[in-house]
């Protein structure tokens, strides 16, 4: 979908087109240095709406603080909400924490909120934006490299399960992403490689051009050169935003940005959380490319370069020693994906070529997952 010759600009615009409701289109804009200017954006979006920033704790003291105050001096009726920092706050204790200061500061129809953080922000205030007063308006803007190249676009916002990750949630479209690649210079290495996996499963499923890139561009990636990661990110983004208009509410085509995820979710709910998404992704990709190359689907060649591109980049590749499995199989029975009770999987044909639906033998994962 992108040629190998595509440059980056200081400021690019890139448009998701919902034809179903041309309505709820939206522009997601890469700019680095935005989040210093982010009052102007914000102010048109909202109208003379109030604005309630959502973000975790960790953020607010980076960047929530600062945004309101700018919000304030421009005239705008605004507030700051803060969360513990985490994936354990995605839970309907602090959506209805949230629910309630918004009711309190008498939140209305055509106010606005704005997801200021990383995943478990957007996914969570989104998810808050969807359901307070029936549904009001957000933007999204994210702070994390796998928020900016992943989940801030297309709109699934949810909270998790003590059963499994994201079992609650709703579609709910942001009305802009405004996306800052200079505040990845804050996150720690962990953090950041963890949004390189999402990266790397775009690629994988979608793009073979981009996979090369990301090959080529490793060194400057892991050393976060701006210009290297301000491409990566609108790369990134653009290709989810064309799935995303191609297929909104993830019946068809969507389904191939689960590649990975189908195991990776369990390995992260059986963790108790203490592997990151990411990291439990690039697992749950590894594996799954195996199950893909015994299937007879996948080459063993790109099997190997998944494998070693998650390595450069400092990615697990296996499950720790301390795995448990029975967790981890009762979150996998629990899969949205799952078909008549059978757990179905997205898989590779070729790096930049997937296939959705292929169920897989109980033995086959044991064997994919064994020490």
């Amino acid at each position: 979908m992108f040629g190998e010759g595509h440059s980056i600009f200081m400021k690019h615009t890139i448009r998701v087109r919902l034809s179903a409701s041309p309505d709820r289109s939206y522009n997601i804009q890469v700019e680095p240095g935005i989040l210093g200017r982010l009052s102007a954006e914000i102010m048109r979006v909202a109208g003379g709406g109030s604005v309630f920033v959502i973000a975790d704790s960790t953020v607010a003291r980076l960047y929530g603080s600062g945004l309101r105050r700018s919000l304030t001096q421009a005239g705008l009726r605004s507030f700051l909400f803060r969360f513990p920092a985490g994936e354990t706050s995605k839970n309907s204790k602090v959506v209805q924490t949230l629910h309630t200061m918004l009711l309190t500061h008498r939140v209305r129809r055509d106010d606005l909120i704005v997801a200021l953080g990383g995943g478990v922000t957007g996914d969570l205030a989104g998810f808050v934006a969807a359901t307070i007063l029936r549904g009001i308006r957000f933007v999204q803007v994210p702070t994390s490299l796998l928020a900016q190249v992943d989940s801030s676009v297309g709109g699934k916002v949810g909270i998790d399960h003590p059963l499994g990750k994201n079992l609650i949630g709703a579609f709910h479209q942001p009305r802009a992403v405004f996306i800052d690649p200079g505040v990845l210079r804050t996150l720690s290495w962990r953090q950041f490689r963890n949004g390189l996996a999402e990266a790397v499963k775009i690629a994988a499923a979608l793009d073979s051009g981009f996979f090369r890139w990301l090959e080529r561009h490793n060194a400057g990636i892991v050393r976060r050169s701006p210009e290297v990661l301000a491409s990566l990110v609108t790369r990134a983004a653009g290709l989810k935003a064309a799935v995303v208009e191609r297929d909104e509410v993830d019946t068809g085509l969507r389904n191939v940005l689960n590649l990975g995820h189908t195991l990776g979710h369990a390995i992260e709910s059986a963790s108790r959380y203490r592997i990151l998404h990411g990291e439990a992704v690039a697992i749950g990709m590894v594996l799954e490319s195996g199950i893909a190359h015994q299937l007879g689907l996948l080459p063993e060649s790109d099997l190997r370069r998944i494998r070693a591109l998650m390595e450069r980049m400092s990615l697990p590749t296996v499950l720790p020693s301390t795995f448990d499995r029975g967790l981890f199989h009762r979150s996998l029975q629990l899969d949205k994906k799952n078909v008549a009770r059978q757990v179905r999987y997205v898989l590779l044909r070729s790096i930049g070529q997937s296939v959705v639906g292929i169920p897989v033998p109980n033995a086959m994962v044991e064997r994919v997952i064994a020490p």
